[in-house]
């Protein structure tokens, strides 16, 4: 496993939800009716700069709104979260108040994290409020089919709303536990291999550490770990290959230095091949919904067609594939993928 700087120069744009997207998520229960938009959250009259335990920008905002507006727009924000956790039931916020509203100016989709806490016990929870955009839904899509994760969303035409993803930032990761004595280091590099493996399967790109988070679970016997993408706004977007693969980030090496230390070329292939192993249990499961999901994919323009010109050539290169070369989108090279999975995986 090698290790690179990988520069992404252009900001994405962000797509809208098509009409078949919107199907989709409607046939597979992502669809909701939300009393509080994001733009309705735009509509704070100023903002002041949220600092973190060191005393530095945290890049986020805490907007300030009009008076006569704020609880109008905390009872929205409670609705919407009884309906992200359990399917509108409002008995599982009837003790509970939203704390803080904040707004980050940076990223594509300008998100608003707001946190809500139960007053009986002070035990809070976040969740996410996004400009809806449609490479992002089809990341978490394929996150949901393809990987061992579950990421509960609601889509409300331009309004996204995301479940809070917890764990351990990568980049915090590294400065504090990577070299935990306690853990144990294979166990980190295995699962870093499979996350590599997953990103270039699903075409799920800029993994750099500070985009996805480590989750750690004390086991019977040792410390179990698993890496979970959090970011899904480069969904099969850019054409260098070299974008879906973790392992080329310069924030990524201390990661690809423990792999290197830690496995042999025998040990990484097999954890190669135990991901894509269970890939294609996952796809067989969900057949039917990643059928539908292509379809509709196919239907979007997600991208331009330089990128998919690059990015089959570098996946033809790569992977040593001249199929790929007959790849006319996005959509298809992750189809070929999955097809060189269930060749390749002999169960």
């Amino acid at each position: 496993m090698e290790s690179a700087d990988v520069k992404i120069i252009n900001k994405k744009p962000i797509f809208p939800v098509s009409a078949e997207l919107q199907k989709y998520l409607k046939k597979y229960q992502r669809e909701a009716k939300l009393p509080i938009t994001y733009n309705d959250l735009l509509e704070f009259n100023e903002a002041y700069p949220i600092m973190d335990k060191n005393g530095k920008d945290s890049l986020w905002e805490g907007p300030v709104y009009p008076s006569d507006r704020i609880e109008e727009i905390q009872n929205g924000l409670k609705i919407i979260y009884a309906n992200l956790k359990a399917s509108g039931n409002l008995r599982i916020v009837e003790h509970k108040y939203i704390d803080r509203i904040e707004y980050c100016t940076f990223g594509n989709t300008h998100p608003f994290r707001v946190r809500i806490v139960n007053r009986l016990n002070d035990v809070y929870d976040y969740f996410y409020v996004k400009k809806a955009d449609a490479s992002r839904i089809y990341g978490l899509e394929l996150e949901e089919i393809l990987s061992p994760n579950q990421v509960n969303y609601l889509v409300d035409r331009e309004t996204l709303i995301e479940e809070h993803i917890a764990g351990i930032p990568g980049d915090t990761f590294v400065k504090t536990y990577l070299h935990n004595p306690e853990y144990n280091q294979t166990r980190i590099a295995k699962e870093f291999v499979k996350f590599n493996e997953r990103c270039l399967v699903m075409l799920l790109g800029d993994m750099r550490a500070y985009n996805f988070v480590v989750q750690v679970t004390p086991d019977f016997d040792d410390i179990q770990f698993r890496i979970r993408a959090i970011d899904f706004d480069q969904q099969f977007y850019e054409g260098n290959v070299k974008v879906y693969l973790p392992q080329f980030f310069k924030e990524n090496f201390p990661y690809v230095q423990v792999c290197m230390e830690q496995l042999t070329d025998k040990t990484f292939l097999q954890y190669q091949q135990e991901e894509k192993s269970s890939i294609l249990h996952r796809v067989r499961s969900e057949r039917h919904r990643l059928t539908d999901l292509r379809d509709v994919s196919n239907t979007d323009y997600l991208t331009t067609k330089e990128n998919t010109l690059k990015l089959k050539k570098g996946m033809a290169t790569l992977l040593g594939d001249d199929n790929y070369l007959q790849c006319d989108s996005m959509t298809d090279i992750i189809e070929l993928n999955v097809k060189n999975i269930i060749r390749q995986v002999k169960l």
